[in-house]
């Protein structure tokens, strides 16, 4: 199962050290940075309130307010509760307005932000080379709501104003944020590489660089910098982020989860870090994982996120009546800028797993209903978070429960010393190519389709495992899912070489024949889209031709 959390998130986390602190404080300062950047939440704000404590000054107030900006899902609250005890002491302070407007920017409110914001920037009269990279920052800070061309200006000024003292790494790094939002990341690049040329911490850069490549697909280059992040600093919380995300790119489940587990040894033990690392347990596919750092932390963190990733962790265990509930609170709580379009897909496969054990006829169309609304919000935005046709038909047809029918289902020694093989080693393809066809040889349709769905989730370009899925799926009862699995199969197969095409001519007629017949009863035009393309392929098939007749009833 893919998943990511569409959430307002920072690629990077700024570092500051005013220039208006001492020595010693901005010292102190830049610990509590260098602990924000490397994912140490919980002892930034210890810091912060240190300082605090010795000395509660705007600035001070200031740090401690940003702090709760940069963890991983933003506690707008509490960040504005210091910003307005930072004011409360100095109502000129101009970092302390720009954390009120980044808030802004946080919640939606785009263009009274930058109101704000170009405000500040006026009132300094541009002098303070720290006010106009926090000013740039906040522009760079929030995936939805940013403005990153108006974000390298300022930037751009603040690094040129603070040439004279030496311009700071993070300066670059946020440099370089702002240009991969503007699809720009051959000056990305570049800024990371002055970055480096004065970051203390080269991890730090190198962590970056990885990212940066990651997203442009450069796999080889990616791992050779993540690996030098973890050479330079093994304890780089960040680094074996990257390290898990790349390791989930290639379906090295084992290799991921290792390096979420050295994630989480050296990121701290916040409330808000335990959260993130649920979340990543769960892409990872590892909900019992999830399951059991979201409830450790659960009471412990205010964001609404938690009350979403508990509602899919449900739907995953096929709770949909508890799904519904939590997904319902994470409605009533959280800021509406924050609801996106994966949020109704996660919507539609509730309703309509809740329509699956429904035993009235009524009440289980006015579910599928608004499952079907649902569903039409999330495709028509084109979010990819999950399979949305495959999960929802896996949720309506009652397939959901597939490893119950499978567990219940016809067995042999065979199976029983082919499940403890896989267990022992999740990625061993050929023991769980073995399992799938014993489970066909004893008809038992369930688990040769949970297996054929497992070789899927770990070679997602091998076509023959989605054919191989759907004539399961068809055997056992489940029309829908089976039709999804074989247009994946045709999906898969037409990105194929057109000589590698070519030899899969017999199995590509058969999976559109398979889609066309499948749907014919349920969802005509599809049907038909798909029979017509395999009567290009085979004109005079005697099926195709009588199922043709069927459709034009």
């Amino acid at each position: 199962m893919k998943y990511r959390f569409g959430l307002p998130k920072k690629i990077v986390f700024g570092a500051a050290a005013t220039f208006l602190l001492s020595f010693a404080s901005a010292q102190t300062v830049s610990e509590g940075i260098i602990n924000l950047d490397s994912h140490k939440y919980a002892k930034a704000k210890e810091i912060f309130n240190q300082m605090i404590a010795k000395s509660p000054t705007a600035e001070n107030y200031y740090y401690l307010g940003y702090s709760y900006l940069s963890q991983f899902e933003p506690n707008f609250e509490l960040a504005k509760e210091n910003f307005d005890k930072g004011l409360a002491i100095d109502s000129k302070s101009y970092l302390n307005k720009i954390g009120l407007a980044t808030i802004k920017l946080g919640k939606g409110q785009k263009a009274s932000a930058i109101t704000e914001l170009t405000q500040v920037a006026k009132e300094s009269k541009e002098k303070d080379a720290e006010v106009l990279y926090r000013i740039g920052e906040a522009l760079t800070m929030f995936e939805n709501n940013n403005d990153p061309a108006l974000a390298i200006t300022y930037i751009n000024k603040a690094i040129e104003k603070a040439q004279k003292y030496g311009v700071p790494a993070y300066y670059y790094y946020t440099l370089g944020d702002a240009y991969r939002l503007t699809r720009d990341p051959g000056n990305a690049m570049t800024a990371y590489d002055r970055a480096s040329e004065v970051a203390k911490n080269k991890a730090s850069v190198f962590y970056r660089m990885a990212t940066l490549w990651m997203a442009a697909k450069q796999y080889k280059k990616a791992e050779e910098n993540i690996v030098k992040a973890i050479n330079t600093d093994a304890t780089y919380a960040p680094a074996y982020k990257a390290q898990a995300q790349y390791n989930k790119i290639f379906q090295k489940h084992e290799e991921t989860t290792q390096s979420l587990i050295n994630y989480t040894k050296y990121a701290d033990e916040d409330p808000s870090t335990a959260l993130e690392i649920a979340k990543l347990y769960f892409i990872n596919s590892d909900f019992a994982e999830s399951k059991a750092t979201l409830d450790k932390v659960f009471d412990k963190v205010n964001d609404p996120i938690k009350f979403k990733l508990r509602a899919y962790l449900q739907y995953n265990e096929n709770d949909f009546v508890n799904a519904k509930t939590n997904l319902e609170t994470y409605y009533a709580k959280v800021e509406q800028s924050r609801i996106i379009p994966s949020d109704a897909g996660l919507e539609a496969v509730i309703y309509a797993g809740l329509a699956s054990k429904e035993a009235d006829a009524a009440a289980k169309a006015a579910l599928m209903q608004k499952a079907n609304e649902k569903l039409a919000v999330v495709k028509a935005a084109k979010d990819d978070t999950l399979d949305w046709d495959s999960e929802f038909a896996k949720a309506s047809s009652g397939a959901a429960e597939l490893q119950a029918k499978a567990d219940a289902g016809p067995s042999n020694d065979n199976i029983v010393a082919l499940k403890k093989q896989v267990a022992a080693n999740k990625e061993d393809t050929t023991a769980l190519f073995n399992l799938a066809m014993a489970y066909q040889e004893v008809s038992n349709w369930d688990g040769a389709a949970l297996a054929w769905q497992k070789m899927n989730d770990l070679l997602p370009t091998w076509e023959p495992a989605y054919y191989s899925k759907g004539y399961a799926l068809q055997q056992a009862g489940y029309k829908e899912l089976a039709a999804v699995a074989f247009q994946k199969y045709i999906d898969v197969a037409l990105t194929k070489t057109p000589a590698e095409q070519q030899a899969l001519q017999e199995t590509l007629f058969g999976a559109y024949y398979s889609v066309a017949y499948l749907l014919h009863t349920t969802d005509k035009v599809k049907a038909n889209e798909a029979l017509q393309k395999a009567l290009a392929m085979k004109p005079n098939d005697h099926n195709s031709l009588l199922l043709q007749k069927e459709l034009m009833k």
